[in-house]
């Protein structure tokens, strides 16, 4: 693939480019769904069900041990098939699944929609990946992750609070149909993406067109990982990136339970404060192009920032009282968190997407989705624990701690390796016969 005058696609508009709007517009359209069905699940099974810490632990492990046992297979598949077609049959079969919460009338009904829905996402997220990298020159991929990344933190400020009026207003199946609705329509705005985009390499013909054995799989499923391990500040970025959040989901997958342990706090307060953390996810969004300069230094500052903020947090909802001023407090805390979430999230992406090689770009988003899944996973069963021993306040307090302390070590190797990652050159060397069954 040759980019040739990059200075002058830099300056071009991204918002020019015709198929990377339409990319664009059904990730907003389906963004803001999944934040109506991810605070209605929230609202049924913990609010209104009443769940246990551990029951609700299970909610994140449904979502996460798909992506962590087909990330690899769903990569592979999207750099083998059409990825256009790919998204569209995820699309509509999320549609339908989503729709079928509404008819959920138990927590094991809702545990095996939810593995379903995690298979669909397996097959999309690293599709996703891969479609933008045909569709965005190199000179332009800070803006397009950047403009992705704002997306998602618009529609988590909508998504949540558009979901509370329309639970007060309608119930929670409304929200779960309107969701499903979603999926449709941004199915049927990919219907008009070109199925190969202008910067998309070519294949070989053997490997469109078949699976390869097991070993030739396992082959496969590895070159991902090789990629990364070839970028020593992308894999410093991705352990930094790991560990962080397997520590956060400690006390992040017991939030409704630490709200729900605040005398008299309001039930719509959860919803404020998912978007405020969208609002602070913001603000590192907008700032992409100067976080993608020295992305681990920005990584470790947001470490720092939200461990800080989630073991303060906790220790002002142990000693407070519901109010105006808890209120503020909460809003506040949850936006400084998502700020910091943003400062370790958005500038790994820009730098893996802008330097992974296209053809091998859903192998490498899978094998991360993979490891993080393992995180999201992890997370949560060691913080259904900590919680059900010790309670909500401490599982944040000790969640925030290692969290900054991470950061912290993460700061003080940035240099180093730095250093190694200018040695090692500014692309890996891959060939691409590897992929070849």
């Amino acid at each position: 693939m040759n980019e040739p005058n990059n200075a002058a696609l830099a300056d071009e508009k991204l918002t020019a480019n015709r198929p990377f709007m339409l990319l664009i517009a059904a990730q907003l359209i389906s963004n803001i769904g999944d934040w109506l069905h991810f605070l209605a699940l929230l609202t049924m099974v913990g609010l209104k069900w009443q769940a246990s810490p551990w029951e609700i632990t299970a909610i994140s492990l449904c979502m996460a041990v798909p992506m962590l046992l087909g990330g690899a297979l769903g990569g592979y598949l999207s750099d083998t098939f059409d990825r256009k077609s790919i998204m569209i049959c995820s699309d509509v079969a999320r549609a339908g699944i989503v729709a079928c919460l509404v008819f959920a009338g138990s927590l094991w009904q809702v545990y095996l929609l939810l593995i379903a829905k995690g298979m669909m996402d397996v097959l999309f997220s690293p599709a996703k990946s891969g479609k933008l990298k045909e569709l965005v020159p190199s000179a332009q991929m800070d803006r397009a992750v950047a403009l992705s990344s704002s997306i998602e933190q618009i529609t988590k400020i909508i998504g949540p609070a558009f979901g509370g009026l329309l639970v007060a207003a309608f119930g929670i199946s409304a929200c779960y149909l309107l969701d499903s609705a979603t999926y449709m329509l941004s199915a049927a705005i990919l219907l008009a993406v070109p199925r190969a985009g202008k910067y998309k390499t070519a294949r070989g013909a053997e490997a469109a067109t078949k699976l390869p054995g097991r070993a030739s799989f396992l082959r496969e499923a590895g070159t991902g990982l090789r990629l990364i391990t070839g970028m020593p500040a992308a894999l410093g970025g991705l352990v930094m990136l790991v560990t962080v959040l397997l520590v956060l989901q400690m006390a992040d997958s017991q939030t409704i339970t630490l709200f729900r342990d605040i005398p008299g706090i309001s039930g719509d307060m959860l919803g404020w404060c998912l978007a405020a953390s969208g609002l602070g996810t913001l603000l590192p969004a907008l700032a992409a192009s100067r976080t993608g300069r020295r992305p681990l230094i920005f990584m470790s500052a947001g470490a720092i920032l939200m461990g800080s903020v989630f073991a303060a947090a906790a220790l002002v909802t142990a000693y407070g009282e519901a109010g105006l001023w808890m209120n503020i407090i909460l809003f506040g805390s949850f936006a400084a968190a998502g700020a910091g979430a943003g400062l370790v999230f958005i500038p790994f992406y820009a730098m893996l997407q802008r330097r992974t090689p296209e053809a091998y770009t859903g192998r490498v988003f899978g094998t991360v989705n993979s490891l993080t899944s393992a995180a999201a996973i992890l997370g949560p069963v060691a913080g259904g624990a900590l919680v059900t021993a010790s309670g909500a306040v401490p599982a944040f307090i000790l969640s925030g701690v290692l969290s900054a302390l991470l950061g912290l070590a993460m700061l003080l190797l940035s240099g180093r390796i730095e250093a190694r990652d200018r040695t090692a050159g500014t692309e890996p060397q891959v060939m691409f016969e590897v992929s070849q069954p």
